[in-house]
């Protein structure tokens, strides 16, 4: 039998130990590692080598069930644990292999894991994942929450200590970190041009060369996002263009 490698997601630590004893109990898996929060969640499984994760759904940042809406397609199974009966029908709903209510009982989780290894479920799982992946990014603002299309958003820019999202029609300030628009947003769409910068390379229009071998480009929304060196040359690349003078690969 090949061995399950699983993660631990929860943000108290004597739930994530028990877990870990149950675990060592149950033959053919692996305990791979941990995280405290949905952010860590997601940053963990996009790494890859998880086939499952044990969910919390009350969790810090990102709950459970946020950090499943936006999953990796091709992420590893989960299976939620709560201390809530119900939030057994948000796990289904949000294609979660099986839940588990706290404290979790040995005789249950080592169904929950059979019911992982059972065929088929794997397909069924990328089905409900791919129809309850979030297709908006929900921005909070004073006015409230904004759902932006990710496709509208041309650049997100850190002034500050805060990061402004540029969309073609507006731009909303918000509290996320480049770093968490950046695991948001489309992967290989949106490219991380500078530290305090993020842009859609769909949305530019003209890249104007500077002095230090970055440049400055333009987008459709009408705004100028600085590309340092080293990103410029990692952009020459994903554009096809040649080098620039004296670089070296």
């Amino acid at each position: 039998m090949t061995s399950l490698k699983i993660l631990i997601a929860d943000d108290e630590q004597l739930a994530r130990a028990r877990l870990a004893r149950l675990l060592a109990g149950v033959p053919g898996v692996e305990v791979v590692g941990e995280a405290k929060d949905g952010d860590e969640v997601l940053l963990r499984v996009r790494e890859g080598g998880v086939d499952l994760v044990l969910l919390d759904i009350q969790m810090p940042k990102l709950s459970g069930t946020e950090a499943l809406a936006l999953w990796p397609r091709e992420g590893p199974w989960v299976v939620f644990c709560t201390a809530h009966a119900e939030h057994a029908v948000a796990a289904f709903d949000g294609g979660a292999v099986d839940y588990l209510l706290k404290p979790v009982e040995p005789q249950r989780l080592a169904r929950a894991i059979e019911r992982a290894r059972e065929r088929g479920t794997r397909k069924a799982f990328a089905a409900a994942l791919e129809k309850h992946q979030l297709s908006r990014l929900a921005i909070t603002t004073r006015q409230g929450v904004v759902l932006v299309d990710p496709s509208a958003v041309t650049c997100a820019v850190l002034e500050d200590e805060l990061v402004t999202v540029h969309t073609r029609e507006a731009s909303y300030l918000t509290d996320f970190t480049l770093n968490e628009l950046e695991e948001r947003l489309p992967q290989g769409r949106f490219e991380r041009v500078h530290r305090r910068a993020l842009v859609n390379l769909e949305a530019v229009t003209r890249l104007e060369p500077l002095e230090t071998g970055g440049y400055t480009a333009r987008t459709t929304s009408g705004h100028s996002v600085e590309v340092s060196r080293q990103s410029a040359r990692e952009l020459r690349r994903r554009l096809g263009l040649r080098k620039a003078p004296g670089e070296v690969e």
